[in-house]
Parts: C-alpha cells; structure tokens; sequence
C-alpha cells in the first residue's frame, strides 16, 4: 500500500450480549476497527442499527435468521460522505449464518466501491471467513478484493498485535504508539 494512502474501514459490530464473550460494551468488530484506525490511521464508518441496540443475543440471531432468509437489507444511520478519496476500503463484520449481516448488504447496495481494493474481514467464533469475501467479490465484480482475514471474536481484546502483523503483511506502515 502506498505510505500515505488514505484507507477508510466500513463496519457492523454488535455491543451488549454476544457468544463468547458475553454482554460487552464495545463489540469484537468495532475493536478490531479502532486497531485498525489506531495502527495505520484509517478513517472509521459504523453501519448503526438502532433497532440492534441491546437485544439479547438468542432474539438478535433469530431476527438476523429472518433477514438473511427474506433477503431483507435493514437501513443503518449516516451516509458515507467523500467516498471518492479512499482507494483501499476495509469491509468488516462479524459472520451471522454464514456471511455478512445483512446490514452489510445494504451497504453494497447503496455505494459503490468498484475500482477501490476491498479487505474482507470478520470476527467469529468457528465460521472463519464464511462467504463473506465471496459476497464481496460477488457485490463488487470490478473491485480489487484480497487481504482476506478472520479472528476468533474471543480473541479480539488481546488481539492487537496480530491485527498489526496482519496489517504489516498487507504492506501498511505501522505508526507508533505514543507513551
């Protein structure tokens, strides 16, 4: 990646109860993010869905069987601004029922990020990747996909460091921390 290039993170995570790691404040995805932002200072975009806030953990998996079975694509707050200035996009998410919520396809849907190279990532708890980057390459046929990458969601509050060898190996420059 170029020293300066401007990369930008686009992701869901869900706060309050979650597999393995119980009710959290903050969600495995959105710490992965603020790694990423911290290690390589890539500007964040949150998919926010009020209706998520707080839901126990069995009712969320049961709404978010239902929307990947009707192929419904729930709306998230804000809109992406000056998407034009990024060449690197970084598409983060935890694995619900095999891929991506569907959030996320929402979010395919509504801005295009083809001629941008696109990072699949995801947490979970055994699905690895899942379909996710499958679904990135099906979204975004004229995109750059690659860089692929998964961490257990348990794994993600120590997890920093292979989050920056992850990072390293993509060819980003790490900055340092201050003390």
């Amino acid at each position: 990646m170029e020293k300066n290039e401007k990369a930008l993170v686009v992701f869901f995570s869900h706060a309050g109860d979650n597999y393995a790691v119980g009710d959290v404040e903050v969600g495995n995805t959105k710490i992965v993010a603020d790694y990423i932002h911290e290690l390589i200072g890539a500007d964040l975009f949150e998919l926010v869905i009020d209706k998520y806030d707080g839901m126990a953990y069995e009712p969320l998996c049961e709404l978010s069987k239902q929307e990947q079975k009707e192929g419904l694509l729930p709306e998230f707050q804000d809109e992406l601004k000056n998407l034009d200035q990024y060449k690197t996009v970084f598409i983060e998410g935890p694995v619900w029922w095999g891929t991506y919520p569907q959030v996320m396809f929402t979010f395919f849907k509504k801005y295009d990020l083809s001629n941008k190279t696109l990072i699949p990532f995801t947490t979970h708890e055994g699905s690895g990747l899942g379909q996710c980057a499958e679904a990135v390459r099906k979204a975004y046929p004229k995109a750059i996909v690659k860089g692929e990458f998964a961490i257990y969601g348990h794994e993600v509050r120590g997890g920093k460091k292979q989050i920056a060898k992850w990072l390293t190996d993509l060819g980003y420059t790490i900055q340092q921390e201050e003390e």
